[in-house]
């Protein structure tokens, strides 16, 4: 739904785009996402000991080594891992009290409506998140950089997001164990992507096998690239390859495994990285995700001089 407010003085108009409305089905998935994440888990879990390092643990000399010490990296990461997700997942983020009353102190700094000031300033005033507010959806007044969230229904104290990996908000109460999370899945997601790949490389490497089952996972691969109508002429390479090359279907489906999971682990760890130099920089900041998102999105539309009027992102459901 778009909701258009007159700019002050300027003439202009700010069009708001209220996305949150739509997101509110986030709460509907539920455990889904939950399952999700346990499922490549498991997966991860198959190639990596199942599959490959725990049988080489039993062909002795240097193989014997590297297994033992790439599985014991793998489980002590995995441990930190489930840990610090259902962490994540159980602990409260941090409600604000239904009888909770700014102080004396508190009062002084006035109460705002960070939409005004956002929208006539095209940008986040730091100070003004630090004072008192009122929460116009729980009816009460919230600390400062304390945020309403649309999909938890509620205000959260010093909220960064709200993340549907968890399926929960990422606040006060729970930051430190969604940011162990990241770190400890992008340790294991690393792990996994270096412990595959030269067994992807070979794979891919050896010319027996390029023309059969190389040229599945090929196809696989790119098949899961494609948004064009060459997909059903790939799916139709696929059925055709697997018709005429019956031999090779087992070993198909037992590579298919690794070079899925040395692609997919090799995106996480690159986006992981990503994400844990963000947070890190924010914590150093003293700062969120939600109080510097909005400052460098009116920033970057400000700057676009040949837009007819300045599209955002309502705030009044993070505010």
């Amino acid at each position: 739904m778009l909701q258009q407010t007159s700019g002050g003085g300027g003439g202009g108009s700010i069009m708001a785009l209220n996305v949150f409305k739509f997101c509110t089905f986030l709460r509907a998935l539920g455990s889904i996402m939950i399952f999700l994440v346990v499922g490549v888990i498991g997966l991860t879990y198959y190639v990596i000991v199942v599959q490959n390092y725990g049988p080489a643990l039993f062909n002795g000399g240097v193989d014997s080594f590297v297994a033992f010490l790439v599985l014991l990296l793998f489980h002590a990461f995995l441990v930190m891992l489930v840990w610090s997700y259902f962490s994540t997942i159980l602990t409260d983020p941090g409600g604000v009290p239904q009888t909770w009353r700014p102080t004396t102190d508190e009062e002084e700094g006035g109460i705002v409506d960070p939409l005004v000031d956002t929208a006539a300033g095209l940008g986040i005033n730091r100070d003004e998140t630090q004072k008192t507010r009122f929460c116009r959806k729980c009816n009460q007044f919230k600390p400062p950089r304390s945020h309403h969230c649309s999909v938890c229904r509620r205000c959260i104290l010093k909220m960064d997001h709200h993340c549907v990996w968890v399926v929960n908000c990422v606040g006060a109460l729970n930051y430190k164990y969604f940011l162990l999370f990241l770190f400890y899945t992008f340790l294991e997601t690393a792990l996994v992507t270096v412990s595959l790949l030269h067994l992807f490389i070979a794979f891919f490497g050896d010319g027996e096998i390029d023309g059969t089952a190389g040229d599945l996972v090929a196809t696989f691969i790119a098949f899961g690239k494609s948004r064009s109508g060459l997909s059903f002429l790939i799916i139709k390479n696929v059925i055709v390859l697997c018709l005429a090359n019956l031999c090779c279907v087992p070993k198909f489906l037992t590579v298919i495994h690794f070079c899925y999971e040395t692609v997919l682990n090799l995106s996480f760890a690159l986006s992981l990285l990503g994400f844990v130099i963000l947070h890190i920089s924010l914590v150093l900041a003293n700062t969120t995700t939600i109080e510097v998102m909005p400052s460098v999105f009116f920033l970057v539309f400000s700057m676009n001089e040949f837009a007819p009027s300045l599209i955002c992102i309502s705030l009044q459901h993070l505010s």
